[in-house]
C-alpha cells in the first residue's frame, strides 16, 4: 500500500479542517503492470505537455506554484488525467481516510486516528480478500513518504500488540483487543520524488481533500469533483456510510 496525506494534524490554528489519506494497494503479482503503465503515462504527459519524466507530480505544488514552465490550466489537465489513468487500473483498489476536525476535543489526536484506521481498514481488506484478484489471508508492506517520521513505525508496532476495537454499542459497552497482524515489517518511507506510486497517492489525496473542502480555483475549475472520477477503484468496502467507500472519522 503506498500512502499520501494531504491537510495537516494540527487542531489549534490550524489552516485545514480536515486531514485525508489515501493508500492505493496493488498485489505484488502486478507491481511490475503498475509500475510500467506508470512510467508509460509519464512518457505520454512528455509527449502531450512537454512534463519532463523526471518532474515529481506534487498536486498541490502544481495548483498553487509553479514548479514547472506550464500554465496552471495545463497543470490542472495534467492532475485530471493522472486520475483518469489509475481509474483505469482494475487491479488496485484506493482506501481513503478523512479526519474532520470539526467539534474535535483539544486533546484529539489527529495523527493516530487517521493512521490507525487506514492500518485497520488494510487488515481487515488484506484478512477478507475484498481486493482485486481475492488473494484472502496475504500480507502487506506499506509505503510512505519518506516526511512521515518515526511515529507511523511506533504506531503500527503498538498495534501490533495493543489494537483495541469498541464492541457495538448496540450488545454493550468495553472493547477487545484485536492486534493488526498483516502488516509485515516496519513502514517504508521513501522519496516521493523517487517514488511514482506514491506520487499517484498524492494526487488522490489532493482531490479527496479538495472534494471536502476545494480551493476558489478548484470550485471555480469545478474541479472538486474530480475525485469521484476514481470510484472504479476505490475501496467502496471500506465505508458502508459513503457512497464513495471514503472512512470519515
Amino acid at each position: 500500500m503506498y500512502v499520501d496525506e494531504s491537510g495537516d494534524t494540527g487542531l489549534i490554528n490550524s489552516p485545514t479542517k480536515f486531514f485525508v489519506l489515501s493508500g492505493i494497494v496493488v498485489h505484488e503479482s502486478r507491481w511490475r503492470d503498475f509500475i510500467n503503465v506508470l512510467i508509460a503515462f509519464r512518457r505520454t504527459l512528455k509527449s502531450v505537455y512537454g512534463l519532463p519524466i523526471r518532474t515529481e507530480i506534487h498536486a498541490s505544488h502544481y495548483i498553487n506554484h509553479k514548479p514547472v514552465d506550464l500554465p496552471r490550466h495545463v497543470r490542472l489537465a495534467i492532475l485530471r488525467n493522472t486520475i483518469d489513468e489509475l481509474a483505469k487500473l482494475n487491479y488496485i483498489k484506493i482506501t481513503n481516510i478523512v479526519v474532520s476536525k470539526a467539534a474535535k476535543p483539544a486533546n484529539y489526536d489527529v495523527f493516530n486516528s487517521a493512521w490507525g484506521t487506514l492500518f485497520q481498514r488494510f487488515e481487515n481488506t488484506l484478512i477478507g480478500g475484498n481486493f482485486p484478484g481475492a488473494h484472502t489471508n496475504d500480507s502487506g508492506l506499506v509505503l510512505t513518504d519518506a516526511g512521515a517520521g518515526k511515529n507511523l513505525v511506533r504506531l503500527v508496532r503498538k498495534m501490533a500488540v495493543y489494537n483495541y476495537i469498541p464492541h457495538d454499542p448496540r450488545f454493550g459497552g468495553g472493547a477487545r483487543n484485536v492486534p493488526i497482524t498483516r502488516v509485515i515489517e516496519d513502514l517504508h518511507g521513501k522519496d516521493s520524488a523517487e517514488a511514482l506510486p506514491i506520487q499517484m497517492a498524492d494526487v488522490a489525496a489532493y482531490f479527496l481533500h479538495q472534494r471536502f473542502a476545494p480551493s476558489a480555483y478548484i470550485r471555480k475549475q469545478k474541479a472538486h469533483h474530480y475525485f469521484d472520477r476514481l470510484e472504479p477503484v476505490l475501496n467502496l468496502r471500506a465505508s458502508r456510510f459513503h457512497n464513495l467507500g471514503v472512512v470519515v472519522i
